[in-house]
């Protein structure tokens, strides 16, 4: 019997994805286990397993083709001796409605049905006509565009579907308004990219259209600076003995490969602090707060396109050696965007580094449901005063730690912050 191909939820939070790449093509037969397609999620491109045999007899849902949501049907699976009359009927309507929509897309505008009122032929302010194809004149006046502002590219000048569609012109203006006096109110931004474009008319740009992951980066930043009182706690780490360790004991590890850096310090010292003040080792989870027993930390990671936060599980509990290694990994599969969902999901509290651009201070966004992020700048030569009153050189870097204040305290972030600095400035600390 023929059956469905439904698009998989590859996440527990996924709700559509990107047919990024199919690897079977129409006539291929396949085994449970063999790989169907390339899925895009907001995070990774995932690779999606066939789980019966069968012959792919009809592909529903061209590559390339964003926002498939989780179970739609994507293509259809037949058994030996069958042909698409089998199919289920729902499919046949979703093949249907995708030849409609590619029909749709070509670039003679269809005629007006003949049922339809004609739409006047429109007049510019001088008198003389407009010519605009009919389809074009109806989406201007749906969307309430002066035609006499939208320059045609059809034969002649004629205004088409495609300058409509793409159209920057303001609205057309009643004779009431364009009277107004000049004193009125200034107009609220406008929200709409076809408002927004409508400010840009005339210069050149290129337009970049949203993947899935910085939908939801901006989704969730946009959720995390309205909805999270957010609270600001700086200070200034002396490195100079952190990088002297680090330096002895890259020596002693050389013939093992290993090479620490200092951001793999940074992550131990968070992990140890977070188990320093217990209370800060918490999320916020909308109606409790939930305080963590063991030190999940979450690393942020530029990939093309956007980041990730991988996170690094018992931070607490891995020697120094052990986190670099793990990081190098989790970083390296994060830009090939190869994570699995577990990988980059959980943790209580976030590392964003900035120090290796040249950045030496900035506030970073907390990643919900997090109770803080450290944001981190780069190490610089200042003179600073000693303990015994002497001026002299030293490598300072500056941190801010931005705090959820539903779940940390200005005195308890304070204490989490200062245990921070005190792991970095006595790192042999991290190894006890």
């Amino acid at each position: 019997m023929a059956t469905e191909i439904l698009m998989p939820a590859l996440s527990p939070t996924m709700e559509d994805g990107t047919l990024a790449k199919w690897l079977v093509k129409e006539g291929d037969s396949v085994s449970s286990g063999d790989l169907l397609a390339e899925i895009e999620t907001d995070k990774a491109t995932m690779e999606f397993e066939a789980v019966d045999e069968g012959i792919i007899g009809k592909i529903l849902i061209p590559e390339g083709t964003e926002g498939v949501r989780v179970n739609d049907a994507i293509a259809i699976l037949l058994e030996d001796g069958e042909d698409l009359s089998d199919a289920p009927a729902a499919a046949q309507t979703t093949s249907a409605q995708a030849q409609s929509e590619t029909t749709a897309e070509a670039p003679a505008a269809a005629p007006a049905p003949a049922s339809a009122p004609a739409a006047p032929a429109p007049v510019a302010a001088n008198g003389s006509r407009i010519f605009a194809s009919p389809l074009a004149r109806r989406i201007a006046a749906d969307k309430g565009l002066d035609l006499s502002q939208i320059k045609g590219t059809g034969p002649r000048g004629r205004i088409v579907k495609a300058d409509v569609e793409n159209a920057t012109a303001q609205p057309s203006v009643a004779p009431s308004t364009a009277a107004a006096p000049s004193t009125a109110p200034l107009a609220a931004p406008p929200s709409s990219s076809s408002g927004v474009l409508a400010a840009y008319q005339g210069r050149e740009y290129t337009e970049m259209p949203l993947d899935g992951m910085r939908k939801t980066i901006a989704a969730r930043l946009t959720e995390a600076k309205q909805t999270i009182p957010h609270f600001y706690l700086r200070r200034s780490v002396e490195l100079d003995a952190l990088m002297a360790f680090r330096a002895q004991l890259n020596r002693q590890l050389a013939d093992g490969g290993v090479k620490l850096s200092v951001n793999d310090f940074i992550i131990k010292a968070c992990a140890r602090a977070l188990q320093l003040v217990p209370d800060a080792n918490a999320i916020w989870a909308g109606d409790r707060i939930v305080k963590m027993a063991r030190s999940d930390v979450a690393v942020a990671v530029a990939v093309e396109g956007g980041l990730f936060t991988p996170v690094l599980q018992d931070a607490d509990r891995k020697s120094i050696s052990a986190l670099s290694a793990e990081m190098k990994d989790l970083a390296g599969r994060a830009r090939d965007k190869k994570l699995a969902p577990h990988e980059y999901q959980g943790g209580s509290f976030a590392i964003s580094n900035l120090g290796m651009f040249g950045i030496e201070n900035f506030d970073a966004v907390i990643n919900p449901p997090h109770g803080a992020i450290l944001a981190v700048g780069a190490g610089v030569k200042k003179p600073i005063i000693g303990s015994d009153g002497e001026v002299k050189a030293a490598t300072v870097m500056s941190m801010t730690l931005s705090v959820d204040h539903r779940v940390i305290d200005g005195a308890l972030g304070a204490q989490l912050l200062d245990a921070i600095v005190t792991g970095l400035e006595s790192p042999v600390l991290m190894l006890a």
